[in-house]
């Protein structure tokens, strides 16, 4: 019998199905508004975690870190991580999601005009 782990950020305000973060593109986007959303310095981090400024960057964008690294830019952060089974997502969340992107590629979300 196997089961996956969600990734859960504590102090992180995402949307409904952001609240599990299942992939390293999802775990970037997470990081990288709370830093902006919190107006914390790129450089200030990077230097307050011990690593360097690209690092962070290419975490931020998705790319392969060090589990190390990426503890150390969290509690530069103040963030942490807790893991907990994984549950799948309602239709409504997987709606909003890919709703979401959608949007963001410019597109219409498509149904009748209401």
């Amino acid at each position: 019998m196997s089961f996956f782990v969600d990734i859960q950020l504590k102090n992180l305000k995402m949307s409904t199905i952001m609240d599990k973060i299942k992939l390293i593109s999802d775990l970037g986007l997470a990081i990288a508004r709370h830093r902006v959303d919190h107006k914390l310095s790129a450089v200030d981090i990077a230097a307050k975690a011990g690593r360097s400024r690209t690092v962070l960057h290419k975490l931020e964008h998705g790319q392969d870190v060090t589990v190390s690294s990426l503890l150390a830019i969290l509690g530069a952060m103040g963030l942490c991580i807790t893991l907990e089974k994984a549950g799948m997502p309602t239709l409504a969340d997987m709606q909003r999601r890919f709703a979401e992107d959608f949007e963001d590629e410019g597109g219409d979300v498509g149904g009748p005009p209401v």
